[in-house]
């Protein structure tokens, strides 16, 4: 007999206020990827202010990379400890206010030289609290959710997520970034307005993170392995990982697959802005307002891709939007920068970046949406906290090859094309990655027919 997932030994019935409440948490985490990670405070530590774009990026990107060992390594011990002591809502609590005290603490980094490593050592240790959080409230996805309609609470999440970030994102540019009236806090002096959106995404953060923890019962406490030290941990998972590939080896399938072809998917987000500015001649008020249009479409994909999830199933979904994924990267791809007739119409290159970079974020949304739920279907009861900690180990085990292929497909392509037309094929790159995910995904079951690992005690 097929054994219970968490998610189908859980409550039939969902309650409309415990998913309100946790998708309030990926609403104000939005502030920490959106603003600190990606928009704002790592484009001011990378400034000439801090001893010069190349050395800042350097440092920067050393310390997210030993950050990212650190995730890999303790992810899935951490998760696992969680679900044994019964102290999931727990560790998300303290891995969130870890991250939003981090968050805070970067109003210190004073626009010098000498506070660059201060600010890169922030920034590193929160991805890293970021990242255990994401962990728990992953995992607290079964929790909330039934079979019925875990793919549409999945995308809700992921949606609220999408909309966070522009609604912080807007509120960062009209009173700290450009603001809208005179005030102390709008200051450039000493990096003041964007040491103050710190503050501003720390508190964000922390205020829309406590729904959760008020509204969502702790984690039945199971015993199994609560008592092991840190160390043992490693031992008890070892066990678990062969366990699992025993009973159910298309769960380690898809943590691989899914590994893959979410790489390609945040290089997506990764380099698009980049392909947009260096390719098709973006200002940056230019990027940013595509980025707002992108996330609002990603939001809605996410959204959309979650009630054909639990229809179709979200295989089929994932499947689906990694299609179109390849489809809009080929068209960017091939259409470029000039002037094309396709389809009966003349195709201007913004025009070409508009229409199937809009379509390229509608996909991006449904995968990284489906797998989540994918994985919450297959997890053990009182186990996914552990079994979403390998997904998070596996994604940055291979995080480096979206990058190495963007990047290597520019350096073959340089020597061969016009200049200024050699980072239009870093795509390639990409679409590369996101074949190869597809290829991997396509021999592996779908959750409904993949057998639920039975894992053995400590």
């Amino acid at each position: 007999m097929r054994p219970a997932s968490e998610l189908e030994s859980g409550s039939p019935v969902s309650h409309k206020g415990r998913i309100l409440a946790w998708a309030a948490w990926d609403w104000g985490s939005a502030a920490f990827n959106a603003v600190m990670t990606t928009f704002v405070f790592t484009v001011y530590l990378t400034s000439n202010a801090f001893g010069g774009e190349d050395q800042a990026s350097a440092v920067l990107g050393g310390a997210l990379a030993i950050a990212g060992a650190a995730i890999a390594l303790l992810a899935p011990v951490t998760g696992q400890r969680s679900d044994t002591g019964g102290r999931r809502k727990l560790w998300l609590g303290v891995n969130t206010a870890a991250v939003a005290l981090l968050t805070a603490l970067c109003f210190f980094v004073f626009p010098r030289p000498e506070f660059l490593l201060l600010g890169v050592t922030l920034i590193a240790l929160a991805n890293v609290f970021f990242e255990f959080a994401g962990v728990n409230y992953n995992a607290m996805l079964a929790q909330i959710s039934t079979p019925k309609n875990i793919g549409k609470v999945s995308g809700f999440g992921w949606g609220m997520g999408y909309l966070g970030g522009i609604a912080a994102l807007l509120i960062v540019l009209q009173i700290f970034v450009q603001p809208s009236f005179v005030w102390f806090g709008a200051s450039t002096a000493d990096g003041l307005n964007i040491r103050l959106v710190a503050v501003f995404s720390a508190l964000w953060f922390f205020i829309f993170a406590l729904p959760v923890l008020f509204a969502v019962p702790e984690l039945p406490r199971t015993g199994r392995g609560a008592s092991l030290g840190f160390l043992a941990s490693y031992g008890l998972l070892v066990r678990r990982i062969k366990a699992i590939y025993r009973t159910s080896p298309h769960t380690i399938y898809f943590l691989l697959a899914s590994a893959v072809f979410r790489d390609g998917l945040a290089a997506v987000f990764t380099f698009g802005g980049i392909i947009a500015a260096g390719t098709f001649g973006f200002e940056l008020k230019d990027v940013i307002f595509f980025a707002i249009f992108g996330n609002v479409v990603a939001a809605a994909g996410a959204i959309l891709g979650g009630f054909l999830d639990d229809r179709i199933g979200p295989k089929t979904v994932i499947i689906g939007s990694l299609v179109g994924l390849l489809i809009a990267g080929s068209m960017i791809l091939v259409l470029g920068n000039g002037n094309h007739s396709f389809l009966g119409m003349d195709w201007a290159g913004t025009t070409t970046f508009w229409i199937f970079g809009l379509f390229l974020c509608l996909f991006v949304g449904p995968a990284q949406s489906s797998s989540r739920a994918y994985l919450a279907r297959l997890a053990p009861h009182g186990e996914s906290g552990e079994l979403f900690g390998l997904y998070a180990t596996t994604g940055r085990a291979v995080s480096f090859l979206a990058p190495a292929l963007f990047t290597l497909c520019i350096a073959v392509a340089a020597p061969l094309v016009e200049p200024g037309e050699a980072q239009r094929w870093g795509i390639l790159g990409i679409m590369v990655v996101l074949l190869a995910g597809l290829l991997l995904l396509l021999p592996v079951k779908a959750p409904d027919e993949t057998d639920i690992a039975v894992v053995p005690a400590a």
